[in-house]
Order: structure tokens, then sequence, then C-alpha cells
């Protein structure tokens, strides 16, 4: 008698727990797109909307996240990597790259890098991290966001503003390869944060892990080309093939213990890039169904990303972060400058470039909770700079792109 009454006990619980995630994932999207649809409306990037509904969500607001998503964030933050990268692989133009040449080679990997520089140079004295925490931290803050940057530059060249220049396509291929740049680094660096060590096959493998990946994700890009050319599936089945490739590759980088490693994320962009070479209609049809993807990825990418944040943390640490951010962006500009040195662009043209290479959002979301998440001292302070980097750079690198090129690049 004993034993049915605490199965119907556990049944009931099991009810009522599933019911409250059921509750979770509908105030995530339902708040989530109407907070972004309100910040759309006041023209503030609509991830603004969706980090504030976490915030206001989560366990240090109104708590009413079931903590089994919670529990899953950070998965589901790789998952929304995942689709961006494939996205961006997908539709990224190769020949416009070389069009436009030495400059968009640069500024894949040198504003990334002058921003990482001065992160570890201004973190360490202001904010009492060490230099291995600030990499971390300068990491996770030196990408672009493809979230605000690349409408925009679509916008741009539709209007063809800077289109003669090559400034919309430069910033747009910039953009696509910096934040794997960023993310491969990233990874290096948390790997000696758990005690992998500092050694010279660790940075030996940075660039040996980019070539790799991009050699594995062509060839698996060339052979997916081939296999839906001789099989007529539909769109929807492609895209659930290429996703179940990408988290095995995932896996695949987790579990090796070679010394020598390959990037997974560089594999999964490199994918989308080798089934466009070969299958050009396929691409754009399934950068479409991507596109639908991240509608969802990204109310759940910016709410769960809102919800970690500790706001208490955050009251402590906010005029000392915003200082080493604005520090670190001016790095970054410099490095932007660096890039177009001998260039024929004009000064105002240069000063668009640097101006639009701003804005943070996408990569700060999906790896800015990682440190946290992995138990690290600095978690709290890595991911409170993360949101405070978007919520700063999102709105304003925005607002700087819109009401500034109309008046500084030519038609």
């Amino acid at each position: 008698m004993t034993s049915a009454i605490n199965v119907r006990q556990r049944c009931r619980l099991f009810v009522i727990e599933e019911e409250f995630m059921l509750l979770s994932i509908s105030l995530i999207l339902i708040l989530g797109m109407f907070m972004g649809w309100i910040c759309r409306k006041m023209k503030l990037p609509a991830l603004l909307g969706m980090l504030i509904t976490g915030i206001i969500l989560g366990p240090y607001g109104l708590n009413l996240l079931d903590g089994s998503i919670l529990g899953i964030s950070a998965e589901l933050r790789k998952i929304a990597l995942i689709i961006i990268l494939t996205r961006a692989g997908l539709g990224l133009d190769l020949s416009g790259l070389k069009k436009i040449g030495r400059p968009a080679v640069l500024m894949c990997f040198v504003p990334a890098s002058f921003e990482l520089l001065g992160m570890t140079l201004l973190a360490p004295k202001l904010m009492g991290a060490s230099v291995l925490e600030s990499a971390v931290m300068g990491a996770v803050l030196a990408a672009v966001s493809p979230a605000v940057v690349v409408p925009r530059m679509v916008k741009l060249m539709d209007e063809g503003y800077g289109v003669k220049e090559g400034i919309p396509q430069l910033i747009l291929a910039g953009a696509s390869v910096d934040d794997v740049y960023v993310i491969v680094l990233f990874s290096t660096f948390v790997g000696m944060m758990q005690g992998e060590g500092a050694s010279i096959l660790k940075f030996v493998n940075i660039p040996i892990s980019i070539f790799l990946g991009i050699a594995i994700g062509l060839l698996i890009g060339v052979l997916l080309a081939y296999f839906f050319k001789k099989m007529h599936i539909r769109d929807t089945s492609k895209v659930l093939i290429i996703l179940s490739i990408s988290f095995l590759l995932v896996v695949m980088e987790d579990k090796l213990l070679t010394p020598i490693t390959f990037s997974a994320l560089i594999a999964i962009m490199f994918i989308g890039i080798g089934l466009q070479k070969k299958r050009e209609t396929v691409a754009k049809r399934l950068s479409v169904k991507y596109g639908k993807l991240w509608v969802a990825a990204e109310v759940f990418l910016f709410v769960l990303v809102g919800a970690t944040v500790n706001i208490g943390y955050l009251g402590k640490v906010g005029v000392k972060a915003l200082i080493v951010i604005i520090g670190a962006l001016v790095f970054r500009m410099f490095g932007v400058f660096v890039c177009l040195l001998g260039t024929s662009l004009k000064r105002k043209e240069r000063l668009f470039t640097m101006l639009a290479y701003t804005p943070k959002a996408t990569v700060q979301a999906a790896i800015g909770g990682i440190p946290l998440a992995l138990g690290f001292t600095c978690g709290d302070l890595v991911l409170t700079v993360a949101v405070l980097a978007i919520v700063l750079t999102a709105p304003l690198g925005a607002f700087a792109i819109d009401l500034s090129y109309k008046k500084l690049l030519n038609r």
C-alpha cells in the first residue's frame, strides 16, 4: 500500500516538474520575443529585450525558470552557436574576400588580437584578475557580433553605400571569420585554466587546429554536396543531417586526447562553405532554413544568458568593468586602423569601419557563461563583463552604423 502511494506521489511530482519546464519554455519564448519586439520598435537590437527577459525571469530576479532548463543552458547555447556558424558558412562569399585582399584577411584576426592584448593589460590592474583570467575574458569579448553587424551590412549593400570601396563586404567577411578565431583562442585559454599548461605545443596547435578544421569541414561539405545530388531528400532532412554531423564533430573534439586536435567550430562553418561551392542553390535554401532555426535559438541564447547574470555582482564590478570594456574597445579600433593602412579608403570611411566593428552580442552570449559553468573563480566576473559589453556595445554600435553610414560612405 505504502509503495503504491509513493509511486503516485512520484508521478505527481514528475507531472508538476514537467509542467514547470513547459511553463519555463513558454515564458522564455513569449516574453523573450515580446521584449525583443518592443526593443525593435525603439530602434534597439532585439537581443537587449531578450537579455532583460532573462535577468527578470532568472534565479537572481523572479526565479520563474525551471532548474532543469538552467541545467542544460550551456548545451543550448552551444547549439545556438553551431546554428549561427553553419548559417555564416552557407552564406559567406569567399570570392568577395579574395577581391578585397589583404585588409580582409587582417580583419579576421588583428582587431580581435589587439582587443585581447588590451584586456590582458587592463584587467589585471583594474579588476585584480590574473593574466590568464584576463586572457579568457579578452577572448570572450574580442569577437564582433554577426547578429548586429550582418543585417546592417546587407542593408548597406542593398542601398549601395560603400559597395564600390568594398566596405560592407570587408566587414562581413572579417566578422564571419573573426568569431571562429576568437572561439579557438578561448578554447585554448580555458584548457590552460583547467591545468593543461601553457606549453609551446598548445600555441602551435592553434594554427594547426584551424587548418585541420578547414580541411575536415570542406571535405565533409563536398561529400554532403555529392550525397545530396545523388539522394533526393527534403531540405529539412538535410538540415537534420548537417546538425547531427556538427554535434558529432563537437563531441569528437572534446573526446580527443591527442596533443594536436582540430577546431570543430571551424569545421562546422566550412561544411557550409564546402556545400556552397559545390551546390550553391542547395546552400541558399538551407541558409533560409537555418535562418528560421535561428529565430528560436536566438531567443533561448540571450534569455538564458540573461538568466545567469548575478545582479548583485554586477553592482560590485560595474564601473571598473565599463572602464575595461571601453579601454579594450580603443585597442580594437586601433587594430582596425592598422588593418586599413595602405588602402585607398578615406579618413571618414576608415572611421566608419572602426565604428562598425565594435558591437558585441552573439559570441559573448554563447561562451560568456562557460567559465562559470566550469566552476572557475573568475566565472562571475567573465559573465558580468560579457553581458555589460553586450548591453553597452550592441545598441551603441547599431546606432553608430545607422546614424553615420549616409554621412561617412559614398553611394
